[in-house]
């Protein structure tokens, strides 16, 4: 189970090697922007807005879009087994990022096909007679993108695509342990047309020069996935005007009523919570189970998660691959044995499989002051929790300062209404796990869990203006 560990050769000044997650092999280089570099790009990126003659019109951001897909589609395959490697989710799921990815391009010329401005309605009164108004929408400048590990090339796609499509010149900054999507992701836009300087892949020395970046005030919109300490950090630091949309995590939770179908309960749940080894940002997490099938629901879960074949992400019959580095299995290591010592029941898992790989681990009534109760896993780690009533069972759910997607199984119609009026939640799925997401639909932590609303036409929206035109002419009589 153990995979080798290769001594990574030395990086070049300026230059950072990546390594694959499950064995640590160096698998790419990629430039290092020092502070001139951070400069060049924005100065650049500025200049190319304020000149509005430089603008990409409509049909020429369509073209390169559709030309992107086009590449995408024909390189599908080698997409995948280069993310699957690159951030460890197992090729099965790797294939289904790539084809989101061209979905949310497709959404983005979808959208902007279909969406515009408006006319506002004018002569009601005498003071607004004679006159005709309407809004044409218009990019809102500059954007920096700062995106995570766990979905390298779509989550990519979901921060420049819409920027992009909207005309908006992009410095998109990838995580460190996973750029080699993204720059892929550049490449491919370039190829199909894109001119120089649109998009760029800015990939600071060091955090501080990020904020520097972030902050800047040619800066107009921040797109941000990550860690809520982080983003709501960067967000305090942004210049006078800059908007921003934040997308951290949440610690999901799920409520299992005693009239659930185990049966779809199970497989749901299995995938819902150990999907890329469990670092999906609306990841299962807590579970409140009915004290009337809680055990059983457990000792099933607990089975099928034994089931679970670890490994390799870039086989083909691996379902759970490794974390993104060997210092989060040690911390996901210490809170599980925490939870364990405060009273908690390990019923499958609670070990490093090797340095990289965690097994997929059940707990039964871990404490409500443990950390896999009420800070995000982000790890292959479901807790689950009986209860006596449903309210109960809410007010555990609401009881952290994070809210995002939520779920509900139940084969009554009220129970599931009565959850998803009280839950606090964005999006609360019905016999479903919270995991679910596709990418035309909005997409929203609440609380701590984010700022503003993803998903491709959601994500346009928020990077115009709206224009207005009053036109006032004794010409118009009605």
């Amino acid at each position: 189970m153990s995979p080798p560990q290769p001594h990574p050769k030395e990086p070049a000044v300026n230059t950072l090697v990546v390594e694959a997650p499950y064995d640590r092999r160096p698998i790419g280089e990629i430039a290092l922007a020092d502070a001139a570099a951070v400069e060049q790009a924005l100065t650049g990126a500025h200049a190319l807005f304020r000149n509005r003659d430089a603008w990409l019109p409509m049909p020429r951001r369509i073209a390169v879009l559709e030309g992107a897909i086009a590449r995408m589609q024909a390189r599908a395959e080698e997409l995948a087994v280069e993310a699957a490697r690159e951030g460890g989710k197992p090729l099965i799921d790797s294939r289904v990022e790539v084809a989101r990815a061209i979905d949310s391009l497709k959404l983005c010329v979808e959208t902007l096909r279909s969406e515009a401005g408006e006319v506002v309605p004018m002569g009601a009164t005498a003071s607004s007679a004679q006159r005709i108004a309407f809004t044409q929408l218009e990019p809102i400048g500059v954007v920096v993108a700062v995106s995570a590990f766990n979905h390298p090339l779509n989550l990519i796609a979901h921060q420049v695509g819409p920027a992009l499509a909207v005309g908006c010149p992009v410095l998109v900054k990838p995580a460190k342990a996973t750029p080699l999507s993204c720059q892929r992701f550049v490449d491919i836009l370039h190829e199909a047309g894109l001119p120089p300087g649109w998009v760029q892949l800015v990939l600071p020395v060091d955090n501080g020069l990020t904020t520097a970046m972030v902050s800047d005030p040619r800066v107009a919109f921040l797109s941000f996935i990550g860690s809520a300490a982080v983003g709501w950090k960067l967000r305090s630091q942004l210049a006078l005007g800059t908007r921003c949309a934040l997308e951290h995590g949440g610690v999901a939770p799920v409520i299992v009523a005693a009239d659930a179908d185990l049966d779809a309960v199970v497989p749901s749940l299995a995938k819902g919570g150990y999907y890329h080894a469990g670092q999906v940002c609306v990841s299962v997490q807590r579970v409140y189970a009915d004290a009337a099938i809680a055990e059983t629901l457990a000792q099933r879960l607990a089975e099928a998660a034994r089931r679970l074949k670890v490994g390799d992400p870039t086989l083909a019959e691996t379902e759970v691959g490794p974390l993104i580095s060997p210092a989060e299995v040690q911390r996901i290591d210490a809170w599980v044995k925490k939870a364990v010592a405060g009273g908690a029941r390990l019923l499958c898992g609670g070990e490093p499989l090797s340095a990289t790989c965690y097994a997929p681990t059940l707990l039964l009534d871990p404490p409500a002051e443990a950390e896999v109760s009420n800070q995000e896993v982000f790890g292959p780690v479901v807790c689950i929790y009986r209860y006596q009533q449903l309210d109960e069972a809410i007010a555990r759910a609401n009881s952290l300062p994070v809210a995002f997607q939520a779920a509900v199984y139940s084969r009554d119609l009220d129970t599931a209404l009565r959850c998803y009026q009280r839950l606090d939640a964005s999006a609360v799925m019905v016999n479903d796990h919270t995991a679910f997401r596709v990418d035309w639909m909005p997409f929203a932590g609440l609380k701590q869990s984010g700022y503003g609303v993803g998903g491709i036409p959601h994500s346009m929206r928020e990077l115009q203006v709206r224009k207005m035109m009053v036109l006032k002419s004794r010409e118009i009589v009605r």
